[in-house]
């Protein structure tokens, strides 16, 4: 008999199980490597949209609570998993400098764009209109996250890594059961996996494939992101992720040729120096209608709850998010609305 079920152990199940933890919670953790998104996230910690040079949903306040996270998972898992890492904004026109200039009279902005332009970035990566730099960005390496959490579970044994069939879930007075583990609460963080969960499918999980390349370039010497039509992220020994692509109509996690093509295309206007592929990795993000998490308790059943719908911005969003979800569930706080997965049920319940 454990306290919580938690099914998944991605950015979400980490951060989910971390906070049940501090709190002295007995926790039993399912993961068999079904869904990608974590996985393949870029682990870029980044409060601006560069597209529109405004701030992301909540995204200082998340800063606050993401970066001392990361830092103790470090001491607890001996593992360095941040890295500054600054980023670049290529501009493609006056208008946008100009834009960029506006965005940094915002107050919730000014702490985070440079007001200072770079005209020579680096040589093999031309611009005719210099580059603007947002402040206190980096990367967590989310793949070694990953493994060294999921290392840690099995140490602990609280890893589970058989299928998990939802259908196997039993419903009991004030608990659940699933292969001969009780708990008095189950939640899941199955990410896009959520549309085949008979007990939360009903929400607008959508999912968006993003796929990248991993590129080999001697030439290029870049120690900084840069975004422009694409992202290019440095990774150590002359490798760069280059990406990502969005589509919201194909759900399969295998790697296209049609992406693989718009991202050289874009690619090959930006840098003048060779390269070469050396990898394509796809994977779905776990998105919404709304472009909001999706949290909370099953309209029903309360030994039931849900943490999914992070999107692109895992990273940031995860720690903050699972910490509201375990503050409702043990004390009662109310869930902020934007995130509470009531806000759909009402369409589901009347057929709207």
């Amino acid at each position: 008999m454990v306290d919580y079920i938690i099914v998944g152990a991605g950015l979400s199940g980490i951060a989910v199980t971390e906070e049940l933890l501090s709190m002295g919670k007995t926790v039993r953790v399912f993961e068999n490597n079904s869904q990608s998104s974590s996985t393949v996230a870029g682990g870029v910690f980044n409060p601006v949209i560069l597209k529109r040079f405004t701030l992301a949903w909540q995204a200082d306040e998340q800063m606050k609570i993401a970066l001392p996270f990361y830092k103790a998972l470090e001491n607890k898992l001996n593992e360095k998993l941040i890295h500054d890492l600054p980023i670049f904004r290529k501009f493609s026109s006056i208008e946008e400098q100009n834009n960029w200039f506006a965005a940094m009279d915002k107050t919730n902005l000014v702490n985070f764009l440079n007001p200072k332009l770079y005209n020579d970035l680096n040589e093999n990566l031309p611009s005719n209109f210099s580059f603007g730099q947002v402040m206190g960005t980096g990367a967590v390496n989310t793949k070694l996250l990953l493994e060294a959490y999921r290392e840690y579970l099995r140490n602990v044994n609280l890893l589970d890594e058989h299928d998990f069939k939802y259908e196997e879930v039993r419903l009991l007075e004030g608990k659940v059961e699933f292969k001969g583990t009780s708990a008095g609460k189950i939640i899941f963080c199955d990410g896009f996996g959520l549309k085949d969960n008979p007990f939360f499918n009903y929400l607008p999980m959508n999912g968006n494939k993003g796929e990248y390349l991993v590129i080999r370039s001697k030439e290029l010497k870049l120690n900084v992101a840069v975004k422009s039509s694409v992202f290019i992220l440095p990774l150590g020994d002359d490798l760069y992720k280059v990406g990502a692509t969005y589509n919201n109509f194909d759900k399969s996690s295998v790697p296209s040729q049609e992406a693989r093509e718009q991202l050289l295309q874009k690619l090959e206007t930006m840098i003048t120096c060779k390269f070469e592929v050396v990898d394509q990795i796809a994977g779905i993000r776990p998105s919404t209608n709304d472009r909001k998490p999706l949290v909370g308790m099953h309209p029903k059943h309360t030994q039931l709850y849900c943490c999914n719908g992070f999107g692109s911005r895992g990273v940031l969003i995860g720690p903050t998010v699972a910490k509201q979800l375990i503050q409702f569930i043990e004390r009662g706080v109310p869930l902020p609305s934007d995130i509470n997965l009531k806000r759909f049920e009402k369409k589901h319940y009347l057929g709207l």
